[in-house]
């Protein structure tokens, strides 16, 4: 990895042209894996004679300037010696990305839409805070969360990557909280170039293959020039494994069915802890064909054919009649019969396609003016499983007279004088697993000019551009059910004539089909059809991007010091969006899409929709405009022998959001290179806005019926999920400090950096709880009493719209650290080069304040279940020669805990709060990968690689909780396991 901490060799923004066109990309396969070698030799400094650099942390273009904001770079070597088929997941390893998404992250998910997406995420602080560019250019989001998906972008011809750790808002406007990462692009690529890779785990899953393909070539002495790019690039993912522990999906046995046993806070009076963390934990609630879980008849569980039996609690557990379990704590027991566990059920990684067809024109009208287009048209497909079956917690009622019962269970219900009981089951016997399908389609057109010219005695360059985006999302989910129908369909009785049919009249008059649900038996065909139709949830989002960009920089003056740099712009954007949705999710409304393959059912709610078991999709839309101007200049301070040489940097910019209103933002920050050989301090702070994103503003309402308190007295009311368009933007304030230690003359080869930063940010836009928003409203808050009618002569009209506001902050500190080495080992006699390199990223805090009475800021920095570790190391040692390159690469996740608002104990605990609860174990162990890589040059035209990342395999830490799906953390620890990687590239 190359880190310029100095300044940055990034070119101006280009851009291109609205034009139709096809992609046809091929799949190609090949051997596997690749070298990861970060380490590349220190830029030097700039010479004055050098050429004019653009630094990606900042709009200035000016010889010789060093820009006060960190920023890492990743040379296009450094993307091809780590061999991913997704340029996102090099990025990702950086220790400064924490929190980014990718195949293997929300696979336990149905309805969020962002599964498959690979977003980046600096500092934890989520990918809507970090800015993903393309050459400076602002790219369509892919959701309406306002993220980009970088499995779009047309990642062969990346020439190299500058991730800005720090605020840049000033620079290039919202979202930029976290920092930037702009891709840069080969716009004059000359030749031919191919790259053909294949993989697959040790497990022999996870099978990817990856076609890359690129063509340059100028005309017209170079004044016409054109670059082509087609990729395609498929990954099988890892899918689910179903129920049961034991082995894991294909032979993997990282999975051990973790959870937290979590009693009642009234009971930790005892001195015992709260919390305990188990594995092995069994669900007593349900299993996996069927099981009675209340009554006389509680523990009898029901398997092949629907023969009962005596359910294994686990922890020597015994049935209370009442739904309880004794030696158990709610809703876990510890062993027993695992076969119904589903924690296992999700897929492990998506599987993922994606295809890109990109290219570039540019006309030189003179040496010194530029016309260009660029037209990047891509689709990424994925699926994941984010639960086997469909389970049912005890929330089930079976009619004692179901026909489907067997005799002895019948009569054993009029022995104990009963005619129902409760029920839970994992539908394991459901023929498929449930299947979530993401599509995202994404057309981008970009046209513009750029170049240079002289006035007033000093030479200006300017670039200019107008963007059309457009991203196609659609979202199908297929082998779900229906509620309401599932709801009827158990619900069987048997007729005079010996027919067993649904017991509902209307029901039956509407086609239901009687669904046999106790224990393994054969599913009836029209059942299923019934209850689980083929056309499942669906959604089609349309999400526009229209952006319109004029900067121009220059030196107007010299000055005592250097000369006077600065840059300015104006920019207009508009983003919108359009949602629609299948009427059984949404309701039928007369602009529901295919409401004629949806038959109308009088047991569905056809207003307000949400009858499907997941992944009830609402329609919706949106919009709004952004109008912005900024001014940065570069100030020399002094140069000189005796102090050497400083600069001071200062951007302004002012937005207007057309639903948010006016926002400043600004930029002060300086270098000082030291008379100390290789040594230069720098400084930079800013005030940096995140506007709220379409999904805040303009989500659609979702409506459910459900109870508050107000004043002492309980009401019914309406809960309304929208939206919220009075929010105002995000305002953080980001500080860094840094040390820069750049190839002294007492160590040729060596360079290291320490900068540390601090970011708070206000007005964070946060989601309430039903009883949170009332509870403030009865407080006084007046915005929140806006969200709410509790007083209606009416009382089906009262409702609460729950809705985002802007009450939490967010605090962060911690330190980057980078070091390296190269030289030459001729003295030990040995050919090439020795290369020692490693980043790491110390967080210190990650505080969250809900801003909400009764709760306390949250610590996240060192939990392991989160994604902000307190150490996260990126380490290689690289050997390279003429011919060959061999690379070790270590990266390391330090040590964490489940949460650091638990008190751990295992006896004389303290008396447990909800603020504070007591745990047996609160320790999460980190995790060490090693990954080996080597190429191999056969000639001028041809290298072969070959890689093995985690070369030891080592297993993913246990991670209990609800938000981590499968028991593992994919955020934080690699969850696949072994891979192998291997390929050839071409280039002519």
């Amino acid at each position: 990895m190359n880190i310029h901490t100095g300044h940055r060799v990034a070119a101006p923004p280009r851009y291109a042209l609205r034009l139709k066109l096809s992609t046809a990309v091929m799949l190609g396969a090949g051997l596997i894996g690749a070298a990861s070698v970060w380490a590349q030799e220190a830029a030097p400094e700039p010479k004055p004679e050098d050429h004019v650099v653009m630094v990606t942390g900042s709009r200035i273009s000016s010889r010789g300037y060093n820009q006060p904001t960190p920023t890492t770079t990743l040379t296009s070597d450094d993307i091809e010696k780590n061999a991913q088929p997704n340029i996102f997941t090099t990025i990702a390893q950086l220790p400064a990305l924490q929190g980014s998404s990718g195949s293997s992250v929300l696979t336990y998910s149905t309805s969020s839409g962002m599964q498959g997406l690979s977003a980046l995420s600096l500092r934890g602080l989520g990918a809507f805070r970090t800015l993903t560019l393309i050459d400076g250019q602002r790219v369509v989001p892919a959701n309406v969360t306002g993220v980009t998906d970088v499995s779009q972008f047309p990642q062969l011809l990346v020439k190299r990557v500058d991730v800005v750790t720090g605020g840049a808002s000033a620079s290039y406007g919202s979202d930029a909280i976290g920092g930037v990462v702009n891709f840069i692009t080969d716009k004059k690529f000359t030749g031919f170039k191919a790259n053909v890779e294949h993989g697959q785990t040790t497990y022999a899953d996870d099978k990817n293959n990856t076609l890359q393909l690129a063509w340059g070539r100028g005309f017209l002495d170079d004044r016409l020039h054109v670059v082509v790019s087609g990729e395609y690039s498929k990954e099988d993912g890892v899918p689910a494994h179903g129920f049961g522990n034991d082995p894991g999906p294909n032979g993997r046995t990282a999975f051990n069915a973790p959870a937290f046993q979590i009693r009642p806070l009234s009971q930790t009076t005892d001195g015992k802890p709260q919390m305990y963390d188990i594995r092995n934990a069994q669900p007593y609630q349900y299993n996996r064909y069927g099981l009675i879980t209340s009554g006389p008849l509680q523990g009898t569980a029901f398997g092949n054919g629907g023969v009962p039996y005596k359910f294994n609690y686990g922890s020597n557990g015994v049935p209370d009649g009442k739904g309880g379990v004794s030696g158990c704590i709610s809703p876990f027991c510890v062993g027993g019969d695992l076969s119904g566990t589903s924690g296992n059920s999700t897929s492990l990684a998506s599987a993922l396609k994606r295809e890109n067809f990109y290219t570039r024109l540019s006309y030189a009208l003179t040496p010194n003016h530029e016309l260009f287009m660029t037209v990047n048209v891509a689709e990424v497909n994925s699926q994941n499983t984010p639960n086997a079956g469909a389970p049912k917690n005890a929330n089930l009622t079976i009619q004692c007279d179901n026909p489907f019962l067997p005799a002895s269970i019948q009569s054993a219900c009029a022995a104990n004088n009963i005619t129902s009981f409760q029920y839970g089951t994992g539908n394991a016997n459901f023929p498929n697993n449930i299947s979530v399908e993401p599509r995202r389609r994404q057309e981008r057109y970009v046209i513009g000019a750029d170049g240079s010219f002289d006035a007033a005695g000093t030479s200006w360059s300017y670039n200019s551009y107008y963007q059309r985006g457009v991203n196609h999302t659609d979202l199908f989910v297929k082998n779900i059910t229906l509620s309401p129908r599932y709801t009827a369909a158990i619900d069987a009785i048997r007729l005079p004539d010996g027919s067993i049919v649904c017991r509902s009249v209307i029901a039956r008059n509407s086609g239901c089909q009687p669904l046999n649900i106790i224990g393994n038996v054969t599913q009836s065909t029209g059942a299923l059809a019934y209850v689980m139709p083929s056309q499942g949830p669906q959604q089609h989002t349309r999400q526009t991007q229209d952006v319109a960009s004029f900067n121009i920089s220059g030196e107007p003056m010299a000055l005592w010091a250097g000369p006077l740099a600065i840059a300015a712009g104006l920019e207009y954007r508009k983003e919108a969006y359009s949602v629609r949705a299948d009427p059984y999710g949404n309701g039928v409304t007369p602009d529901s899409p295919n409401s004629a393959a949806y038959p109308a059912d009088p047991l569905l709610n056809v207003t307000s929709g949400s009858n499907w078991f997941a992944g009830n999709y609402h329609n919706g839309q949106g919009s709004y405009s952004v109008r912005e101007g900024y001014l940065e200049a570069n100030l020399p301070l002094f140069k000189t022998t005796a102090l050497g040489e400083a600069n001071l940097n200062v951007a302004g910019r002012g937005t207007s959001y057309s639903t948010a209103g006016n926002a400043k933002t600004w930029k002060l920050g300086g270098t000082w290179k030291t008379t100390i050989d290789g040594l230069r301090l720098r400084a930079v702070t800013s005030r940096d806005v995140r506007a709220p994103n379409l999904s805040e503003l303009f989500a659609p309402v979702v409506i459910t019926n459900n109870t508050v308190n107000h004043n002492g007295t309980t009401l019914t009311v309406q809960q309304q999920v929208v939206g919220n368009t009075a929010l105002r933007p995000e305002v953080a304030r980001s500080t860094e400090l840094g040390v820069v230690l750049t190839q002294p003359s007492w160590a040729p080869g060596f360079s290291a950096s320490f900068d540390y930063y601090q970011i708070k940010v206000g007005d964070v836009i946060s989601t309430l709880g039903l009883q949170q928003e009332v509870d403030l409203c009865d407080a006084g808050r007046q915005d929140m009493c806006a969200a709410m009618l509790l007083n209606s002569p009416v009382p089906t009209n009262n409702y609460v719209r729950l809705q985002q506001f802007n009450l939490a902050s967010l605090k962060l500190k911690g330190f980057d650290i980078e070091t390296s080495y190269r030289g030459s080992l001729a003295s030990l006699g040995l050919p090439g080069m020795f290369t020692v390199r490693a980043l790491a990223t110390h967080t210190i805090d990650n505080i969250t304040d809900p801003g909400v009475p009764g709760t306390i800021p949250i610590q996240s920095a060192g939990v392991n279940l989160g994604a902000t570790p307190r150490w996260k190391v990126l380490a290689t040692q690289a050997w390279t020669t003429d011919r060959i390159n061999v690379t070790l690469t270590e990266r390391w996740v330090s040590n964490g805990v489940y949460s650091n608002e638990y008190i751990e104990c295992k006896s004389g605990c303290p008396v447990a709060t909800a603020i504070h609860p007591t745990i047996d174990n609160n320790q999460m162990k980190g995790a060490t990968y090693f990954d080996l890589g080597a190429t191999y040059k056969v000639s001028g035209h041809i290298t072969a690689y070959a890689k093995v990342d985690n070369l030891t395999n080592r297993d993913s830490s246990t991670a209990p909780g609800p938000n981590v799906g499968y028991g593992l953390n994919p955020s934080l620890y690699d969850v696949l396991g072994r891979m192998y990687r291997a390929g050839v590239r071409f280039t002519f």
